[in-house]
């Protein structure tokens, strides 16, 4: 298995990042026209991993529908941090730390409009790494 991990910033905001040419970067220098599965994991409690078009309105969708669920009021327990904080720590349950994605000939195996993409709500932190490991066949 081949496995790197890259730095995102994701700035004060809440945020839908791109990670599809990182991730397809990794795997040009890694799967070198393998077959495999890529995983992508964010170590962090407070954000997870979406396959999901960008570009065309939905990620602001999808942080719009997360507001609506996860509120950023305070009902959460979970309290430290800036208002709403608690949220985060729950979203990873919506919206898991990972996904793993078909690699063939080396390319990422993604649908015509499908993305690679971290989701944070975490406006405390505004760095994440994202650990990628190739597992070739």
């Amino acid at each position: 298995m081949e496995s790197t991990v890259i730095e995102v910033k994701t700035g004060r905001s809440e945020v839908v990042h791109d990670l599809t040419d990182a991730c397809s970067e990794f795997l040009r220098a890694v799967a070198r026209g393998r077959d495999g599965l890529l995983h992508v994991f964010v170590p962090h409690a407070t954000a997870g991993v979406a396959l999901i078009e960008l570009g065309a309105g939905s990620d602001d969708d999808l942080l719009a529908a997360l507001r609506d669920l996860l509120p950023a009021d305070d009902r959460w327990k979970h309290a430290h941090g800036s208002r709403g904080h608690g949220r985060s720590h729950v979203m990873p349950a919506l919206i898991a730390p990972y996904a793993t994605v078909p690699v063939l000939n080396g390319e990422l195996a993604l649908g015509t409009w499908q993305s690679v993409a971290m989701v944070d709500l975490n406006v405390d932190n505004p760095e994440r790494k994202v650990r990628l490991s190739f597992l070739g066949g």
